[in-house]
């Protein structure tokens, strides 16, 4: 504990913590300094000039990182029969119907996304005050209701991530590892702020992207240059 605290104050004595960053700079300044021994997941913040409590400023959606997460995905699909095998076939690393209902009633929760068909979900259904507050709740806005799951199944284990604008109007999501390159990091970032301003809601008056900061999972958050952003979308 106390080597990390040396580590991170020998970090933030290199840059300044009030000045805004380009991207590039700040992205350097993140894999510079990266000293602990496992791959740091690099996570993006970006605070947005919504609010969530209006339902016509929600901003909710999926974006497809083109260089994944560098994270292993498990995904749970509910299915019967035919799409249940597809979903194996596609790699889901949990399938079922009131078998899987029951084990995550239980608790058994060991998975990061969750796909249904249209069929199930009304067995899916009655699992919304346990997958809601995990925001894993199968949604048809995002492509995790659908009968094609052999697709949905691939594109989650192949970089997909959702993204959600909190109650503070905050969306955040790791874009990658720190073993990544610059470029794979840049190019997984272009996308993701592309589909935020992508799904700017049409009740927002003046400035969408309000602030933003890059950090990894040990290091400090260094603040970026609006403009650097805006240059990417």
């Amino acid at each position: 504990m106390g080597n990390n605290g040396k580590r991170l104050r020998a970090v933030y004595d290199k840059f300044d913590s009030q000045v805004e960053y380009k991207l590039p700079d700040a992205l350097k300044l993140i894999l510079d300094n990266k000293g602990v021994k496992f791959d740091e997941t690099v996570e993006l913040a970006i605070n947005l000039g919504v609010d969530p409590q209006q339902s016509d400023q929600n901003v909710r959606g999926v974006v497809i990182l083109p260089n994944g997460t560098g994270k292993a995905v498990k995904v749970a699909v509910f299915a019967k029969e035919g799409k249940a095998e597809e979903a194996k076939e596609a790699g889901a690393d949990f399938v079922g119907a009131e078998d899987l209902a029951e084990k995550v009633e239980a608790g058994e929760i060991d998975f990061d996304r969750c796909i249904s068909t249209p069929d199930l979900m009304g067995i899916v259904g009655k699992l919304g005050k346990v997958l809601g507050p995990r925001g894993l709740m199968p949604n048809p806005k995002l492509g995790t209701v659908t009968p094609n799951v052999s697709d949905a199944v691939k594109a989650a284990k192949g970089g997909e991530i959702e993204f959600r604008a909190e109650k503070e109007g905050i969306v955040h999501a790791g874009i990658g590892k720190t073993s990544f390159s610059e470029e794979a990091l840049l190019e997984n970032i272009n996308s993701f702020v592309s589909a935020i301003v992508g799904s700017r809601p049409s009740g927002v008056k003046g400035s969408f992207i309000e602030s933003a900061s890059l950090s990894s999972t040990m290091g400090p958050g260094v603040k970026l240059d609006l403009g650097s952003l805006d240059s990417l979308a």
